[in-house]
């Protein structure tokens, strides 16, 4: 059905939502797949899906360490420039690390990551200068927006390679989707049987709305489809 990622994630975004692909994940026993709920995107109408380009994120407490001991501390941002450079098309800029003390995102990192043809951002944490971003377009998911700058508080100490983000494993790789609804990671080697049940579900589910709206009961939907 999909012949490239371009295709793959557009059919995503047109004929997909994270409750169907996490019912799926489900049945294949990946049961923990969804992160917190309180991770939600910057505009209800944004969708995210794409490859994680995984980020880690540390707290510091100077913009400049002075024990002079490793070169990320020495560096403003520490290599967060760098990992935003490294971004390809389709990918989504997925970080954690840091506590809640600061925005992790901004406009300026919008504009190079659109320019890369990245397909979105995941904080696990805050973003600022929404307004911009807003107007961007750019599917943009976090805990919601603080300005408070992460210049003299965090630092990306490493990206691409795996992490925890609310206790989901994500690799390098795997597929990145949320909507309005929820926020859930594809593990790549489940991918394409993930993908192709979901849309077999989506068509499914069709027919059982329409059986239930001509009267059929959700006993007897559910014991002809299989599904509710």
């Amino acid at each position: 059905m999909w012949n490239n990622d371009s295709e793959l994630f557009h059919l995503m975004r047109s004929k997909l939502f994270t409750a169907v692909v996490g019912d799926i994940l489900d049945t294949l026993g990946y049961l923990h797949q969804f992160v917190a709920p309180q991770i939600k995107p910057l505009h209800v109408d944004m969708v995210v899906a794409g490859r994680a380009m995984p980020v880690l994120e540390a707290d510091v407490y100077e913009i400049s360490s002075t024990s002079g001991r490793s070169e990320i501390g020495t560096k403003p941002f520490g290599i967060m420039f760098e990992a935003l450079d490294s971004l390809q098309e389709h990918e989504v800029y997925i970080t954690t690390g840091s506590s809640l003390r600061y925005a992790l995102w901004g406009g300026l990192m919008t504009t190079r990551a659109m320019h890369l043809k990245a397909a979105g951002a995941v904080l696990d944490g805050y973003v600022r200068d929404s307004n911009e971003i807003l107007e961007l377009a750019f599917p943009t998911f976090s805990h919601g927006t603080y300005a408070q700058d992460q210049g003299p508080r965090g630092k990306v100490i490493d990206y691409r390679v795996p992490i925890e983000f609310h206790g989901v494993r994500i690799n390098p790789g795997d597929i990145v989707y949320g909507d309005r609804d929820g926020l859930l990671i594809i593990p790549q080697q489940v991918e394409k049987q993930v993908i192709t049940l979901a849309l077999e579900k989506v068509a499914t589910e069709s027919e059982v709305r329409l059986a239930i709206r001509d009267g059929m009961s959700t006993v007897a939907a559910f014991e002809k489809f299989g599904v509710m």
